[in-house]
């Protein structure tokens, strides 16, 4: 059961960055058959045979392993081969592209291994620690499958803006406001860096920026996104935004939708958010649901107090995706990683069914009745293109038949089964075992990206 939700989130990342898609099958000649067989395998290309098995076993429900899977079938080798073993320009294509340590194709240096010593030996030994990755397609991984299906866009990518180019993405200042988003470096009062650079270069990057400090009270700044046009009919709006100005500040989340009888759009609000901290880039999800031709529209608007600064926003990514239900920040984490106390526990969340439930962290880690719920952890690659991301990402689901070795079941009641804990506001609530993966990510594997991004890590958390 979770290899099949996991299935399913591995097609939403082709959706995501290329232009392939699966489906149903419908009686058409060829198709792929998935089954839970003997490991992890599949034949390499179109077979031509009819029902062509692809193998997703135990122990194989990891999102870049059902990735690596359907690259076999799409027609992808592995990206190395046995030095005593090679194919040559008859079967195998480069595409033009360079050798990929990082390809998801790629095996790891102690795959197959018998006894200590490596299987394979990278050439250039700064990349021993690097073959191997299982978080997400590769730069070129992309590269290669775009061309080879000739893909000129993605099926559920719709915008994305670092603000780095001086057209600002194509979006423009509405006229129904009093004031303006200004495209800079930095602010008066802050931020000192764009979010994209953060910690990087100083001045280096740029965002868009409301000026509370010299605004009046309730003045407004409205910026809208380029004609956007949906295909699916859900969409999820990321962005990060900062308060340097008074916590009365407010930024609305609109939606400007078009159609025969509305030519000049509707102004339909998504999203209010208040209170927004100060002196820090904070991440937001917006779900949206729009079915025909629209802009987004984000209105600063200046609160009653005194201000010194204002507000910013920074990284848009808009797709044709599902949000996650929670987002979990762990702030000064490089501090974390180096303490004595590894111990970090969430706070508690809520799935939309009502369950609760709360997500443990053990740093330095080698190692309920919620029938059928499938749990998934998304570390999140802070790269500012949703599409060139490799998020780190696992799921559990919640087998009611899984006994503890006690006589009981694992997901029974935790009043049943839990032992008395107590959430940071003082309510109490019965905590049972945890359960997850013992090595979500290696130390290594957590520098090779952008997961850490001024000194935050954000944990998506989704429970359907």
């Amino acid at each position: 059961m979770n290899a099949k939700g996991v299935i399913l989130n591995a097609f939403e990342r082709y959706r995501l960055k290329t232009c392939i898609d699966f489906k149903p099958w419908s009686g058409e000649a060829n198709y792929i058959s998935v089954f839970k067989g003997r490991g992890c395998w599949s034949s390499v290309g179109n077979r031509h045979v009819g029902k062509q098995e692809l193998s997703i076993g135990e122990n194989c429900d990891r999102i870049a392993t059902v990735q690596h899977e359907f690259l076999h079938a799409l027609g992808f080798w592995h990206e190395q081969k046995h030095n005593f073993n090679m194919y040559n320009d008859s079967v195998s294509d480069f595409l033009n592209v360079p050798y990929d340590y990082t390809s998801v194709m790629h095996y790891s240096k102690t795959a197959f291994q018998n006894g200590t010593e490596p299987t394979i030996v990278t050439r250039i030994s700064d990349f021993e620690n690097v073959i191997g990755q299982r978080m997400d397609f590769s730069d070129y991984d992309l590269l290669k499958l775009n061309r080879l299906y000739n893909c000129s866009s993605s099926l559920s990518f719709l915008d994305s803006c670092d603000f780095e180019l001086e057209n600002i993405c194509g979006m423009i200042q509405s006229e129904g406001d009093n004031a303006d988003w200004k495209r800079v470096s930095q602010a008066p009062g802050g931020p000192d860096n764009d979010h994209s650079n953060i910690c990087q270069c100083k001045d280096s990057g740029f965002f868009m920026h409301f000026d509370t400090s010299s605004a009046n009270e309730g003045d407004t700044a409205m910026l809208e996104s380029r004609l956007l046009y949906p295909k699916r009919g859900f969409q999820c709006l990321e962005f990060y935004l900062y308060n340097s100005g008074s916590e009365n500040n407010q930024v609305k989340i609109y939606t400007r939708e078009y159609t025969a009888g509305h030519p000049d759009g509707v102004l339909t609000l998504q999203r209010e958010i208040q209170e927004i901290p100060i002196g820090s880039w904070q991440l937001y999800y917006i779900t949206l649901q729009v079915t025909e031709k629209f802009r987004v529209v984000f209105e600063g608007l200046r609160g009653s107090e005194s201000s010194a600064g204002g507000l910013s926003i920074d990284d848009i990514n808009l797709s044709e995706t599902r949000c996650p239900h929670h987002i979990w920040r762990i702030q000064n984490f490089t501090q974390l990683l180096g303490s004595q106390n590894t111990d970090v526990y969430s706070p508690p969340y809520y799935s939309p069914k009502g369950y609760a439930y709360q997500v443990y962290l053990d740093l330095n880690s080698s190692t309920r009745p919620c029938p059928w719920q499938q749990a998934t952890m998304t570390l999140l690659d802070q790269n500012p293109d949703v599409r060139k991301r490799m998020s780190n990402q696992r799921s559990i689901t919640t087998d009611p038949t899984m006994n503890d070795g006690n006589e009981s079941y694992f997901w029974d009641r935790p009043s049943k089964l839990g032992n008395v804990a107590f959430f940071p506001n003082g309510t109490q609530y019965y905590r049972t075992r945890g359960y997850g993966t013992s090595a979500f990510i290696t130390y290594e594997r957590l520098k090779s990206r952008e997961f850490i991004k001024g000194d935050d890590v954000y944990i998506l958390l989704t429970v359907e």
